[in-house]
């Protein structure tokens, strides 16, 4: 039976082997196989949680619930009930589109739990009643004995109960950059980071080298992946800064329709207009006050932001998430692999007494060795090709296989011009001291004539304590106290850079005196030490570029690692970042609101669990921040979907990884965030145009109905022609104004508040003095037509100057603050394209017989024309001149203030 305390929390990486054992009520021989079916049904299977699926029907209308779509179905029904049948159906198939492209969103959830469950072991060698058996890895129960070996997948969390040798990569889990070694020791008592419990290996991370026996202690969702599982469950999303604003847009402009329309429809009433006609125009107008259009250029520009990003290695798989990245105001960035290379490099030498700098990134051998004195460079072999020699990895084009710190110096070998496989083809090793953590180093012996050479590679202090000589500037010397410190110094300076330091070593023997039977670490003494080489997982060299365009464009960086705060603190110098550095057990102190007041200053979080990820990403939420988080390992995958967008690494990075985020980065390069920040608030920045351009035309559009019924005129226009009006606004031109180019500083600027508003105060002034430029244009030629023609005459005159005046609206709308009249001026050709379609598309509803008939219209002269274009032009040259009197302003009052982007 199952030991009763079980139901007592003690962590089996506080207590020894043997009382871990007792604890679980299992032995060496492991369970039973009745016991194990006991447990199982008790425990249940080692699998992960699965969310119950959500119904697809109730998915499609969840697609429904926004206001502003809701306000487009009612617009669509009003549409249909004045006949125009027609613009009811495009509205209704721009909404199901909308529905439609969203209705994939609610899968993701379900994926990354999917994701999660498939990254599982298969199978499991377990030992059960003194039998050793391969079961299936959901079998698997507390209390089982698990035997593990190099390239195994680790099923469950499982304490150490003897290890050969053994180091497991943990970097997807811990964010650790290197291979940890494992032993069966208890840690000492307190609390101990995930990282740092060297007797516990944890489910779904990976055996680099030896062999372990372990005790299961946890299973399924009891896991670390477990947990992070219940972390993702828990996580919910929030919606993007553009949902939030189109979602204010939508009930301002419902409300402001909703006033309108019942004020035109009480005055006509009240002037005794037909009932019917009255009833038509108002829904006409009801239907051109509606942006129907809105969704419709939101989901193309997305749409086509999203191409361009995924031209340029960046894959979102969420449109929404585009415009985010364009608000992101600050990026949490995961160190290994993202920041850094996750490729373990040879940076710095101590050799002969001197100081040697190491160019060059990665396994690929290119980079170069300079003294960093001006003395010539000397013989490197005597150090590079014992360092190549004692090692278990290998380098096949460019691709590491083994271990990273081995790669490292593989890759140094290479670059002082030795070729690592033909040195170890000619020199085969007749034996060896594996590494191993009680001793810390690895050591080889291979034949050279009447010689057997010991190689050694390993921690500078036992090396040290074991060495006699050491390599002075021409000759081998004795090791005296002078030699000694120097070495003492020089491993404390690299370690102090947070690079890990390796010492190469070696010792002639006489071959008559060696056997390889006998006890090969008595030789392991009298050692002539060869040098010092200092490894790290170097930053990318393009991401401290990228950095410092990010706070270029007012976006904070912050680096959130497992690593050591020393190694984390020293990386971040180098790439640039600075401010305060918090540790994971600092975090455990803090609840959100004092995180709050802490993390603007903080620009490093080191040795951080994931629930440290989420926390730091909920404060900064807490704070207004719109949060991009970056990583590649399971570790990640938590903060990724609680942060406003979660950007993976398509390289490097966990399935899991990349079914949380939002985008993924298909070269695993922090810089190409950059480029996806400038195409996202150039996207944004199109929206606004288009908002501009559309809102102004609907004040424009009503405000001539209802002058002209203050003034006592009759409708300047028809149904049909409101109708018509609102399509040619909502058609080409504002879909081309999604296409603009990203203006001139767009990335010199601070990220907009996600607080801000699409419709500010100033903004709604500037577009209702257009609207009412507009009003009162149209307006005036149509009492001008009046009075000199008939009333269908003043009626086509009217009408034709209003869709003039969208084809010089646009121009407003294209730049806001600076001139219109730039170098951008013809740089969207489709926008062009699409205006002379719209003054053609004019030409023939004026000028065309059938046309004529639906919108009741007559032919105009050239004069007429030439009447219509010069009162629409008005409404650009107006506001050129406005913007150039604020910009003269502006020199008087601030001589020294830049000139205003466009």
């Amino acid at each position: 039976m199952e030991n009763p305390s079980l139901s007592q929390k003690i962590e089996p990486w506080s207590i020894d082997a043997e009382a871990a054992l007792a604890h679980l009520d299992s032995s060496a021989q492991g369970l039973s196989k009745a016991e194990a079916r006991q447990r199982l049904e008790r425990h249940g299977p080692n699998r992960l949680r699965e969310k119950a699926p959500r119904p697809a029907w109730m998915k499609f209308l969840d697609q429904f619930k926004d206001l502003l779509v809701i306000v487009l179905l009612g617009a669509a029904i009003l549409a249909g009930a004045i006949g125009d049948i027609k613009d009811a159906v495009v509205i209704l198939i721009v909404v199901v589109f909308n529905a439609g492209l969203g209705f994939y969103q609610e899968h993701r959830a379900e994926a990354t739990l999917a994701a999660l469950k498939s990254m599982l072991a298969q199978h499991a060698r377990v030992r059960r009643g003194g039998e050793v058996l391969e079961i299936p890895a959901e079998d698997l129960v507390p209390g089982d004995i698990v035997l593990l070996e190099a390239g195994d997948r680790i099923p469950a969390d499982a304490r150490v109960l003897a290890a050969h040798n053994a180091e497991v990569a943990e970097a997807a889990l811990t964010g650790e950059s290197h291979a940890v070694g494992k032993r069966a020791d208890a840690l000492a008592p307190g609390e101990h980071p995930l990282a740092e419990r060297f007797n516990m290996v944890f489910m779904n991370t990976v055996v680099t080298r030896g062999r372990i026996e372990a005790l299961v202690a946890a299973t399924g969702m009891e896991t670390e992946m477990g947990r992070i599982t219940g972390l993702l469950e828990s996580a919910e999303e929030s919606p993007t800064p553009l949902q939030v604003q189109l979602d204010g847009l939508g009930k301002r402009l419902a409300i402001i329709a909703g006033v309108v329309v019942t004020l035109i429809f009480v005055l006509g009433i009240l002037r005794g207009d037909p009932l019917v006609q009255t009833v038509m125009t108002s829904i006409a107008l009801a239907v051109a006050a509606i942006p129907e259009g809105l969704p419709a250029v939101v989901t193309v520009t997305l749409a086509i932001g999203m191409h361009r990003m995924a031209k340029n290695r960046a894959i979102v798989k969420k449109l929404s998430a585009v415009e985010t990245l364009g608000s992101t105001s600050v990026i949490c960035s995961d160190k290994t692999g993202t920041l850094t290379l996750n490729q373990m490099t040879a940076r710095k030498l101590f050799y002969r007494g001197r100081h040697f700098t190491v160019s060059g990134e990665g396994y690929s051998g290119e980079g170069a060795i300079a003294a960093e004195d001006d003395f010539p460079a000397p013989d490197y072999q005597p150090l590079l090709a014992p360092a190549a020699l004692c090692v278990d990895s290998r380098i096949r084009a460019g691709e590491l296989i083994g271990d990273p710190t081995e790669g490292a110096l593989l890759a140094l070998a290479m670059k002082g011009g030795i070729a690592p496989d033909s040195l170890s083809e000619s020199r085969p090793r007749i034996a060896e001291i594996p590494f191993d953590s009680a001793h810390k180093f690895m050591a080889i012996f291979h034949r050279d004539g009447e010689w057997v050479r010991m190689l050694l590679k390993g921690a500078p202090d036992v090396l040290l304590a074991r060495a006699s000589h050491h390599l002075g500037a021409s000759a081998e010397l004795p090791l005296d106290d002078t030699a000694r410190a120097a070495f003492e110094a020089e491993n404390a300076r690299l370690a102090s850079q947070a690079m890990r330091v390796l010492a190469v070593a070696s010792r002639d023997i006489p071959a008559q005196q060696f056997d390889p039977a006998n006890d090969l670490m008595a030789w392991a003494r009298e050692l002539t030490l060869l040098g010092l080489a200092g490894i790290i997982d170097p930053p990318r060299p393009e991401a401290r570029d990228a950095i410092r365009l990010c706070k270029l464009a007012g976006i904070q960086v912050k680096m959130i690692t497992g690593d050591h705060a020393i190694t984390a603190a020293a990386i971040a110098r180098e790439l640039g970042l600075q401010g305060a550095v918090l540790t994971g057990a600092e975090l455990d102190r803090l609840d959100i609101a004092e995180l709050s007041r802490h993390i603007e200053e903080t620009a490093v979080f080191a040795r951080v669990a994931p629930e440290h990820k989420v926390k730091i990403v909920q404060a900064l939420k807490a704070r207004g921040h719109v949060v991009a988080m970056t990583g590649d390992g399971v570790n990640d995958a938590p903060a990724l979907k609680n942060a406003d967008i979660g950007v993976a690494m398509g390289i490097t990075g966990t399935e899991v990884t990349k079914e949380a985020a939002t985008m993924v980065l298909t070269d695993d390069n922090f810089a190409t965030i950059v480029g996806a920040v400038k195409e996202g608030r150039t996207i944004y920045d199109n929206i606004v145009k288009f908002v501009r351009f559309q809102l102004s035309t609907n004040i424009g559009a009503i405000l001539p109905v209802l002058g002209a019924q203050l003034l006592g005129l009759s409708t300047p226009f028809t149904a049909i022609q409101i109708l018509w009006i609102n399509i040619i606004m909502d058609g080409p031109p504002a879909m081309a104004l999604g296409l603009e180019p990203a203006r001139p500083g767009i990335m010199d600027e601070a990220p907009r508040s996600p607080k801000a508003r699409i419709l500010t105060l100033p903004r709604f002034w500037r577009l209702l003095a257009y609207g009412a430029i507009m009003a009162l244009g149209t307006i005036s030629v149509f009492f001008h037509g009046l009075q000199t023609g008939e009333k269908t005459y003043a009626l086509t005159l009217a009408f034709t100057t209003f869709v003039l005046f969208q084809f010089f609206n646009v121009f407003n709308a294209r730049a806001e603050h600076g001139s219109v009249f730039n170098r951008q001026f013809f740089a969207n050709g489709k926008l062009w394209s699409a205006l002379i379609g719209v003054v053609g598309l004019q030409v023939v509803v004026v000028h065309w017989g059938p046309a004529q008939e639906i919108f009741r219209t007559v032919d105009l002269s050239l004069q007429d024309w030439g009447l219509a274009g010069l009162t629409a032009a008005s409404v650009l040259l107006l506001e050129e001149a406005r913007k150039l009197l604020q910009r003269l302003w502006q020199r008087q009052t601030k001589p020294g203030a830049p000139h205003p982007s466009p």
